[in-house]
């Protein structure tokens, strides 16, 4: 028995919907049938021809169930089904790159476990939103009664293919002597990344293992794992600690001392060490991508890594890489140095930064935390206020926008002159004192983000916290 669905109609009866990076909602919605729908969706409009597709997930309870329903679709619509296990989101797209293959993730990324979502890749790499405007489109033949896919043969290739590609290119010694500590938690990068680690030459720690999922959020690093960074580099004396998100594409990258790198700063100093002549970034990332004068050219989008991939695109520069404010590198082109070749992987990496760094402080000769030292002292700090409507965010990003007075008065009442408004993704206020203030609704959950930039890290925290304070009290 069969049921013809509309995407459209499924995402505004489900609130199922594209955010900023796929599909994501609360699980509770996301049911077989509507992973199954999705899929035939992506399929149809999307992939087309028949053959191969990579699939994969993260450590969700719901993730293996929502990718054997995923897999079905796949399976049913006459495609062959790699499925490649639990392993990070930019493993399971390089793996389709190199297969020349479509491939589907199972991904809720960092936001809570009672949430997750659905990943697309064409064989030439992320999805972009037109095609995402031709799945809701899209309508699907599902049947009543899906019979799973059986997940319980795992294709280790993926994971192989993602270790060579690094160890390919730094090299079996490039961190000899080099003591890295890895925060394990529920993240589905931390097995291949102890293995990339040791297969680098470094010694590898282990910390903070769990099974319970923890929701590792790049740009909003909760006190908690600030505090325990800083206590663990005082009782492990480790030249790095490195962690990610749950699906492995956003790093969080820590010095010897245990202090968190900001992820727009690690992107500007990976993008350095690369030797990019073109960086993209979105509006929310830190002004020292400019003000270093490292880069010919610097195009700014708006925030989601498929606007960032659209910005690669139109780049001019031969090597061509960009990153968001997250810490997620994507290489737009091939790189090669000294006869090694780093191939494109035009979606969210968190290794190649992480490594991008260790090599760099390396070949200095200098504590991780002397690579901070070498940038322009413009400090960003950023939080979100939760379960938050977006349509509650918009309305107030309306009337300030409509009333810029009250904006200053309110977001930084000791700024000076407003010097410019930005509305290319949120409303982003810059003043004559170089201080600035972002807020933005989230494209993936119920919430608002602020981002503030300063010339000090303590002014920066105090104008997200006043703003963030100010908005909660509306």
């Amino acid at each position: 028995m069969m049921q013809t669905l509309s995407i459209q109609h499924l995402m505004q009866s489900s609130n199922v919907g594209f955010g900023t990076s796929g599909a994501r909602g609360l699980v509770s919605d996301m049911t077989d049938s509507l992973c199954y729908a999705y899929t035939r969706a992506f399929l149809q409009a999307v992939v087309g021809h028949a053959g191969p597709v990579v699939v994969g997930h993260d450590l969700r309870p719901s993730s293996p169930r929502m990718a054997a329903a995923c897999a079905a679709g796949i399976r049913d619509a006459g495609y062959t089904v790699i499925y490649a296990g639990a392993l990070p989101t930019p493993a399971l797209a390089y793996y389709a790159l190199t297969l020349k293959a479509p491939c589907l993730v199972v991904t809720g990324s960092h936001i809570p476990f009672d949430r997750n979502g659905l990943k697309f890749y064409r064989a030439d790499g992320e999805i972009s939103k037109d095609d995402e405007g031709l799945m809701r489109e899209t309508q699907v033949d599902v049947p009543s009664i899906i019979s799973p896919f059986d997940l319980s043969l795992v294709d280790t290739h993926a994971k192989k293919a993602y270790l060579d590609r690094y160890v390919g290119f730094f090299g079996k010694a490039a961190l000899k002597n080099t003591r890295v500590a890895v925060y394990e938690h529920s993240s589905v990068a931390r097995d291949v990344l102890r293995d990339i680690l040791e297969a680098l030459g470094a010694t590898v720690i282990s910390l903070g293992r769990t099974d319970t999922f923890v929701p590792i959020d790049t740009e909003a690093v909760r006190l908690e794992d600030v505090a325990q960074a800083r206590a663990w580099a005082k009782e492990h004396d480790f030249d790095a600690i490195l962690s990610t998100d749950g699906d492995g594409d956003r790093p969080l990258i820590g010095d010897e001392t245990g202090e968190w790198f900001r992820g727009d700063m690690v992107g500007v100093l990976c993008a350095q060490y690369l030797k990019a002549d073109t960086v993209v970034t979105p509006v929310s990332s830190n002004t020292a991508v400019e003000l270093c004068g490292a880069f010919p050219e610097v195009i700014r989008t708006r925030i989601g890594s498929p606007y960032v991939i659209a910005g690669m695109l139109q780049a001019k520069g031969q090597t061509v890489a960009g990153y968001e404010a997250n810490g997620g590198f994507l290489l737009g082109s091939d790189l090669l140095e000294k006869n090694k070749n780093l191939s494109a992987l035009p979606t969210r990496d968190a290794v190649l930064p992480m490594l991008a760094l260790l090599c760099m402080a390396r070949e200095q000769g200098v504590a991780l935390s002397k690579l901070k030292l070498t940038l322009p002292a413009r400090y960003t700090a950023s939080d979100r206020l939760q379960d938050f409507a977006n349509e509650k965010s918009a309305r107030i990003l309306r009337q300030l926008s409509q009333d810029l007075s009250l904006a200053s008065a309110s977001l930084a009442p000791d700024a000076g002159e407003l010097l410019d408004k930005n509305e290319v993704d949120g409303l982003r206020l810059s003043f004559n004192n170089g201080d600035i203030v972002h807020l933005r609704p989230s494209g993936n959950a119920p919430e608002l983000r602020c981002y503030a930039e300063s010339d000090s890290a303590e002014r920066a925290q105090a104008l997200c916290d006043g703003a963030l304070k100010w908005v909660a009290g509306l």
